[in-house]
């Protein structure tokens, strides 16, 4: 009988491919022992916060106010002020920080081997469009998203791969392997979203909006293998690897383009799917909009729109508002917390979609059992690693 795993799997369990680094024994150690410390944190420190907030910020609370807090910015200061909130988020700040150290340091004691494997992969390949010319926006440019030194488009050598390899080999720690071996989770539960709500759709064009390294792209082109997918990003190291990663593993109908999302050269009119994951959080208030307008314009008449998100805030109670919120203010994420007060089905309306051609949903996670156990790191709720997200879309009148 095979012993059921305990904890997150092993780094050296992860999917390899064509370009993911090669650890030593030291980083293979310390990714294991980040790992295994992120579910720590998650499932024996952080429930202490909700007993810290029961039995001694609420009550607080209600003795300077006379009733309970109503929202996450007043109940802030409170939570802040409690010692074992304080503990919480230092450790739950300095794993962050130490999960990036080590896979940076991996990625840079290889770098030019990477970028090597990279380069023989897309030299001289249509589907990896790069424009050195781009002006990368300045809201991504402003910040080291979630503690990424240099964030996604920060290149420290030519045909550099490192900021993408950095992502890659150590997401898994971070989510405890539930995004599965290829860390496609995503991806694999937009597929099965659209097996189980749309089995006809019959997409020639796909677009693929803030592709990243294209973790779920993938699934999406092995589910519409016959049809054409144009995956956007603004992240030259990411295209690039993202390009060499799809190609090492078969999958060549992804046209990997840097370009603006906002401002794109299609045709109106021109994908029958357009698809996001994770991406809104990371875009600003005075950006989407203008995307949301760009997705309408590009939509064929009869296609759809499908957006992968973590959960908004309406109707949530203080307190857990609060925790989902931490990431706005910890782990550089400042577009998170604008975000999820926001109604996408009223922004997407804005932007011009009918009101009864929107609506929101929710992906599956589509855990790989004999990879990762859920070890409850999500305490029973979405917090995006596995369990489920929020989803949003849209169709287009025929």
């Amino acid at each position: 009988m095979a012993k059921e795993m305990v904890g997150p799997p092993p780094w050296t369990d992860v999917g390899r491919h064509g370009v993911f680094p090669d650890g030593t024994h030291d980083e293979i150690a310390r990714f294991n022992f980040l790992a295994s410390l992120n579910v720590h944190i998650q499932t024996k420190v952080f429930p202490g916060n909700r007993l810290a907030y029961e039995k001694r910020v609420l009550p607080r609370f209600q003795a300077e106010h006379g009733r309970e807090p109503q929202t996450r910015h007043e109940l802030r200061p409170y939570m802040e002020d409690d010692g074992y909130w304080q503990t919480w988020s230092s450790l739950r700040r300095s794993y962050m920080e130490m999960r990036q150290e080590n896979g940076r340091a991996m990625v840079l004691r290889q770098i030019d081997e990477l970028n090597a494997k990279a380069r023989a992969l897309n030299e001289g390949d249509p589907n990896l469009e790069l424009d050195p010319d781009l002006e990368v926006p300045r809201y991504l440019t402003g910040v080291d998203t979630h503690c990424m030194p240099g964030s996604y488009y920060t290149e420290v050598t030519d045909d550099d791969v490192s900021a993408a390899a950095n992502y890659d080999c150590g997401i898994f720690a971070t989510t405890g392997g539930l995004l599965g071996r290829y860390n496609d989770g995503g991806g694999r539960a937009m597929v099965a979203w659209i097996r189980a709500n749309a089995p006809d759709l019959r997409p020639t064009r796909i677009l693929d909006m803030g592709c990243g390294l294209g973790h779920n792209t993938v699934p999406l082109a092995k589910l519409f293998p016959e049809a054409e997918i144009i995956a956007l990003d603004v992240a030259a190291p990411m295209l690039r690897y993202g390009h060499a990663t799809a190609k090492s593993m078969g999958v060549t109908n992804i046209r990997f383009i840097q370009e603006n999302c906002e401002r794109t050269r299609f045709p109106d009119g021109h994908f029958d799917l357009i698809v996001t994951a994770q991406f809104w959080h990371e875009t600003s208030r005075k950006a989407l909009p203008a995307l949301l307008r760009e997705i309408h314009r590009l939509m064929a008449p009869g296609g759809l729109h499908l957006s992968l998100e973590q959960p908004h805030y309406r109707g949530m109670p203080a307190y857990d508002a609060l925790i989902r919120d931490w990431d706005a203010h910890y782990n550089n994420e400042p577009f998170w917390t604008t975000l999820h007060d926001m109604n996408m089905v009223d922004e997407m309306v804005k932007a011009g979609f009918r009101p009864e051609d929107c609506f929101e949903t929710t992906f599956v996670g589509q855990i790989e059992r004999d990879f990762a156990k859920d070890d409850g790191m999500d305490g029973g709720k979405d917090f995006g690693r596995g369990g489920q997200w929020y989803g949003f879309g849209s169709r287009k009148a025929a």
